[in-house]
C-alpha cells in the first residue's frame, strides 16, 4: 500500500509538473477531442473523397440582378465640360499639334507650350525631354475618344509611325491631358 501510495505522490508531484507532463496531459486531452469528434460526426462516406465541396457552385448573386463587374455594359457617361472650356476632343487635337510640332524649338519654348494643356504632374514629366525626340511626324486620322467616367477619357490618335494614347482628365471640368503613351507601328 505504502508503494502505491508511494507511486501516485511521485506521479503527481513530479512528473505532472514537469515538461514532459504537461505535454503528456495537453497529448492526451487532444486525443479525446478528436476522439469525440469523431464519435459525433458519423460514419465517413468513403466515395466522397478528400472533399466535401458541394455539387453545385454556391452563387452568392443573384443571376438575374445582373453584372456587378469592372466592365460595364451601360454606356459611359458622357464627359462634362466647364462652360466656356474646350471638349475633350479639341484638347487632345490641340496636345497632339503641339507634341508634333516641337521641331526647331529648345525644350523649354516647347514645354512652355504643351504647359497650357497638360496637368503638372505631366508638364514635370516632360520637363527636360527633347522635342526632336518625338517618333512621329503627322496625324494619319481622326481622334477617337473612349469614354470611362465623366472627367476621365481617352484619346486614340493614328500618326505616321504609330499610335498616341493621350489619357484625359477634367478634375474641374477643364480638360487636361495628363498621360502620354506610345505605341510604335
Amino acid at each position: 500500500m505504502r508503494t502505491v501510495r508511494r507511486a501516485i505522490e511521485f506521479l503527481l508531484t513530479r512528473v505532472l509538473k514537469s515538461r514532459l507532463g504537461v505535454a503528456l496531459g495537453i497529448g492526451v486531452l487532444v486525443l479525446g477531442v478528436i476522439g469525440a469528434a469523431r464519435l459525433v460526426s458519423g460514419p465517413v462516406d468513403p466515395s466522397a473523397g478528400l472533399s466535401n465541396r458541394p455539387e453545385r457552385p454556391i452563387t452568392t448573386v443573384d443571376p438575374e440582378a445582373g453584372d456587378d463587374g469592372v466592365i460595364a455594359t451601360a454606356a459611359p457617361p458622357s464627359p462634362v465640360t466647364r462652360p466656356g472650356a474646350a471638349k475633350p476632343e479639341k484638347v487632345a487635337e490641340r496636345f497632339v499639334g503641339v507634341w508634333l510640332g516641337g521641331r526647331g524649338k529648345t525644350s523649354d519654348e516647347w514645354l512652355a507650350t504643351i504647359r497650357p494643356l497638360a496637368t503638372p504632374a505631366l508638364a514635370e514629366k516632360m520637363a527636360g525631354a527633347d522635342p526632336a525626340g518625338v517618333p512621329a511626324g503627322r496625324t494619319t486620322g481622326p481622334t477617337t475618344l473612349r469614354l470611362r467616367t465623366e472627367s476621365f477619357v481617352e484619346a486614340l490618335v493614328p500618326l505616321d509611325s504609330g499610335q498616341l494614347r493621350l489619357e484625359l482628365v477634367a478634375p474641374e471640368g477643364r480638360w487636361l491631358v495628363d498621360v502620354v503613351d506610345w505605341e510604335r507601328a
